[in-house]
């Protein structure tokens, strides 16, 4: 029976975010705990009357801290460029470059020394690890983007498939010719681009190459990956014991709708989360 492309993309959802897609509170421990003890030695700084002095002095004697610099200015690098009417300066702070007074001037000039001198804040390991949340943050996006693949591999796993001996996960065309023989050269522009799918599955009669994705939001993506998973569908139509099966869902679809049908309309193997949960895996042979 031919499905109805409108009542699937009703299904499609808004989000599929789990609990630790918000924030890595183990990487942000780990990256605060590497530190630790350079914060502590930085934290004599709070409400120094005589803070640029004191921070020389702790920089000569431990040189150390130096690195701890740029987190707290929510910087993840080693070096951090400056320019003003003084001069451009390239700051580093994993091997000092400049002398003690010019890296008393960049305190200065960003701010530090006041946020640290006027008790603005009360303890640097806190204050850091709230700017570690905060730089976290900007990592949810490629979270999001593992989130469908986990789904999916979660619901092939619950569907009795056995990982790298009945599926395998993020295979290229050739690795999967060399494994069981098959010419995927339609796919391949006869072996002049190199294809990886997402997971393949291996039954006793086909192998399957699956591609996964999610968008929560719209884009001009959606309608190049419509269009070039269009084309990989056609491409396998021509393979025999290859199927080629794509799973996607997300509110984003729904400003893209036109070029996602006309996926739909060529592809029988297109599914999305609720096909996932009817038992659609279930179904290969």
């Amino acid at each position: 029976m031919k499905r109805n492309f409108d009542e699937w993309l009703s299904e499609f959802r808004g989000s599929i975010a789990n609990y630790e897609y918000y924030i890595d509170f183990n990487k942000i421990y780990s990256n605060i705990n590497k530190i630790k003890v350079e914060l502590n030695i930085l934290n004599s700084l709070i409400g120094s009357k005589n803070i640029e002095e004191e921070f020389e002095s702790i920089l000569l004697k431990y040189p150390e801290t130096l690195k701890c610099i740029p987190l707290l200015l929510a910087v993840r690098a080693n070096e951090i460029y400056a320019v003003d009417s003084d001069g451009e300066f390239t700051y580093n702070f994993k091997q000092q470059n400049y002398s003690v007074d010019q890296y008393k001037i960049f305190m200065r000039k960003t701010g530090l020394f006041n946020l640290l001198q006027n008790h603005i804040i009360n303890n640097l390991v806190d204050y850091t690890t709230g700017v570690e949340t905060g730089l976290d943050s900007n990592g949810r996006k490629n979270r999001g983007g593992h989130l469908m693949e986990d789904l999916v591999e979660s619901f092939i796993q619950k569907a009795g498939y056995k990982k790298n001996e009945t599926y395998f996960k993020e295979m290229y065309i050739h690795a999967i010719t060399d494994k069981w023989g098959i010419d995927l050269s339609a796919i391949s522009n006869s072996g002049k681009s190199e294809k990886r799918f997402d997971f393949v599955i291996k039954t006793s009669n086909r192998i399957y190459g699956i591609e996964t994705n999610f968008y929560a939001s719209g884009g001009s993506k959606l309608n190049e990956t419509a269009r070039s998973y269009k084309q990989i569908a056609q491409e396998v139509d021509t393979i025999d014991g290859f199927t080629f099966i794509w799973f996607t869902d997300g509110s984003g679809w729904k400003s893209a709708r036109h070029n996602l049908e006309e996926t739909f309309d060529v592809m029988e193997t297109i599914f999305n989360i609720k096909d996932l949960e009817n038992g659609i895996l279930s179904q290969l042979s």
